[in-house]
Order: C-alpha cells, then structure tokens, then sequence
C-alpha cells in the first residue's frame, strides 16, 4: 500500500487482493477482485468460487438468477462472511462479462448515463504523529481532492481532538474532513467524544461504536449535531432495511463485497431512494463509480488506491471527481507482469 494505514483495529501496509475471472463460453471474461483483509482468508474464499463456479458452470449469464440459485446453494451454511464474499465477487464478474458482451459500460447496463462522482481520499490518515498526519493530509489532496478521511480511536479525546485539529489547520475549512473510528468505542465513550467533535466541523461521524448496534446508533443520530455515518457492515440488504428502520444512520455507505456484489448494491440503492438517503460507497472505487453513477442518493465515492498496482488503467481522478472508464464492462484489466510480481504463492 501506498499509505500505511493505521485504525483502532491495527495496522495495515498490504493490501491481499483475490482476483477473479468469469470466463463464459462466448469468450468474454468478466472481472472482479476481493479485499480479503488478510492472507490467510483468501485460500478459503478461493475454494468457495470453486463451488460456486461448479454450480454456476454451463447456466446463462443473468446476475439475478445466479445470486437466488447460489443463495439455495449456500442457505444451511448461511449468505454470511467469506460465501457472502465470495458470491460477491463472483456477482460483480457476471455482470462485468454481462455488459462487456452488450458493449456498455456498467453504468449504461444498469440504465444510466456515467456521471463524475465527487470523492474523498482515504489512502492514508491512519493513526500517528500529529505532525506526521498533517504532512500526510497535504499529499492526501492531490489530484484535487476536496475530502480526506481521517481514522481516530486514540486512547484518550485529547489525542484525538489533537489528531483532527493538526489536520485542519493543514488542508484549511475548505476540505471536508470525514472521521471514521472503526468501531472503536462504547456507547457512553462516543456520546462524549461525539458531543466534543460537534464543535469541530467535521463532515461525519463514522461507525464510532459496534456497526450492528442499531439501537445505540439511534441514539447517537438523534444525539449529536454531526451527521451518523455507517454501512460498510452490512450483510446484504435486509440488514441495512433493518438499520434504516431502527434510525440508525444519517447516510449509509455499502460495501460491495458485504452487500451482494452488483445485485445487492442496486437492492441498497433502492433502499436508499426510498428512504431519501445519501449513500456513498465503500473501496473497490473503480467498480463503485458505476454503481454510484446509477444511485439516485449518490453522495460520495471512497477512493482507495490499492488495485492501482495491478490493473491496466487505475481509475482516473479529475479534480476530485471519479471519472467513469470509456470502456464497455466496469473497466478492470490486469496487468499480467504485475499480476505475476505481487502473486501470492
């Protein structure tokens, strides 16, 4: 990784990405990849797209049909973690295949025209130095950038306090500063720090304590000035139905191998229109800039550039816009002598 990045949950300096190709009779090849978190995830994650490439093998490339028919697969083990995961990506290939054969971008595929998507740029401001992260936010900020995310969780408010005011006193009140905690405090301790941070300008709050902590997030939305950010948790979209029933969020920020791949997210982002929502995404930025393209709630897309070393054509930045690929599919192409630098034996 560029950026090492530092949050409440430990410090991350790799990037371990699971590549897939979907290749179809026809001989077109979908493509998608996995952030499996760690290592050791992806062999597991692997032998599961082998079950699901058994079952899905010789059937027509329709998404939809194939999420319900490995969803009957997969129900007595349950849709959950790295089967989620795994069908996620797999999804997100079809569909890749599904629109390279129609020769429409994703976006065109999904019924809209690409548009440029504004973005924050969470490469870096993992948790360290104030100094450290102020010298880190400035190279944050190209190429024009207009956000920046910044990871808090120390031990005490002060360090944190200490860590956003180095921060904005660097990049200036015109750069929207989001704060993301990484679930890293209890109910009491985020009513207090969110209370201090309130006086601070920041854009939102993000996942301060347990994501699935439906009732004590309520409490924090109607609590607090700053805006409730969450949604990078949820398993599919029954359980963000379930955190916008409970007013658990004042925008939402699916993840798309959390959330079911293409198929899933379009599921959210109805969600989302209903209940008049902004929803931003969450990684995989060359994949999301598609899919926000077609979200009528669109609101940001997180730029990571981790993928950027192994495929043909990182995705472009235009003065703090995501710029939609001309070309048909999502976009993603390996880069073969990368692919074979990086691979993981």
């Amino acid at each position: 990784m560029t950026y090492a990045l530092g949050t409440s949950r430990g410090t991350i300096t790799r990037a371990p990405l699971l590549l897939i190709d979907l290749e179809t009779e026809e001989g077109v090849t979908g493509r998608s990849y996995l952030w499996c978190y760690f290592p050791a995830a992806m062999p597991a994650i692997a032998k599961i797209l082998e079950e699901v490439a058994r079952v899905a093998k010789g059937e027509r490339v329709a998404p939809l049909d194939l999420w319900a028919k490995l969803s009957e697969r997969f129900a007595l083990i349950g849709v959950q973690g790295i089967v989620r995961m795994a069908m996620s990506g797999f999804d997100v290939a079809a569909w890749d295949a599904l629109a390279q054969a129609a020769g429409l971008r994703l976006a065109r595929m999904l019924g809209s025209e690409p548009k440029r998507i504004p973005a924050y740029n969470s490469c870096g401001l993992g948790l360290m130095a104030p100094a450290q992260l102020a010298d880190e936010a400035d190279k944050l900020l190209y190429p024009g950038f207009r956000a920046i995310k910044l990871r808090l969780g120390y031990p005490t408010l002060q360090e944190d306090l200490a860590a956003l005011h180095a921060v904005k006193k660097r990049v200036g009140d015109a750069i929207a500063v989001m704060v993301d905690y990484n679930q890293a405090l209890g109910l009491v301790d985020a009513l207090e720090r969110g209370r201090a941070l309130d006086q601070e300008g920041i854009y939102w709050l993000e996942e301060p304590i347990r994501h699935d902590d439906y009732a004590g997030l309520a409490r924090l939305v109607r609590e607090l000035k700053t805006p409730i950010q969450i949604g990078e948790n949820f398993s599919e979209s029954a359980a963000m139905a379930t955190a916008l029933a409970a007013g658990a969020a004042d925008y939402v920020m699916p993840d798309l191998e959390r959330i079911g791949g293409v198929t899933g997210w379009q599921r959210a982002s109805a969600l989302a229109a209903t209940d008049r929502i902004a929803m931003s995404s969450h990684l995989f930025p060359e994949v999301s800039v598609h899919l926000l393209s077609a979200t009528p709630t669109c609101h940001f897309l997180e730029y990571v550039d981790w993928a950027d070393k192994i495929v043909e054509e990182p995705l472009e930045i235009d003065d703090g816009f995501a710029v939609v690929p001309q070309r048909p599919g999502n976009g993603l192409t390996w880069n073969a002598s990368a692919v074979a630098k990086y691979r993981i034996e």
